[in-house]
């Protein structure tokens, strides 16, 4: 069987040697993939275990992994939403010390015996979503103020 390149990942460098297979279906030739998720938990553990920095792709990757937006990376690394975006297009390079703090936050969402963090940073996640909804206010003919519709 002919090796895949794994592009889906967001990743250039992951290519599949098994695991897969290519299928047809009325919208054309594709292909599935075997538990995908066991697939990117071991690709974001092969990535945290290398001994050079973390490449900008290789950051984008374990981030949405573990389901965080960049501001909220930006957050837990206490470094700004825009500076983990310039991490992650190769303008700026990863300190020493953020490198390390993601490999482990990563490592410790991928512990499938432990799912602690994720459900916290799930958590957080959630309430960020919640953060960003807009809540809309309207002035009756009367002049009170009351909430329309949240979205």
């Amino acid at each position: 069987m002919k090796e895949y390149h794994y592009t889906d990942s967001g990743l250039d460098s992951v290519y599949l040697v098994n695991g897969y297979e290519f299928v047809k279906s009325p919208r054309g030739e594709g292909i599935r993939i075997r538990n995908v998720d066991g697939l990117h938990r071991a690709i974001g553990m092969t990535l945290v275990k290398l001994s050079r920095p973390l490449a900008g792709q290789e950051i984008r990757f374990l981030r949405k992994e573990m389901l965080m937006s960049q501001q909220m990376l930006g957050d837990l690394l206490d470094v700004r939403e825009l500076t983990v975006a310039r991490w992650e297009k190769d303008q700026t390079p990863v300190p020493r010390a953020a490198d390390a703090a993601l490999r482990k936050l990563y490592e410790g969402c991928a512990d499938t015996r432990d799912t602690s963090l994720m459900k916290l940073l799930r958590q957080i996640a959630d309430n960020e979503d919640k953060a960003a909804q807009r809540i809309e206010m309207k002035r009756s003919d009367r002049g009170r103020w009351s909430s329309a519709d949240v979205h």
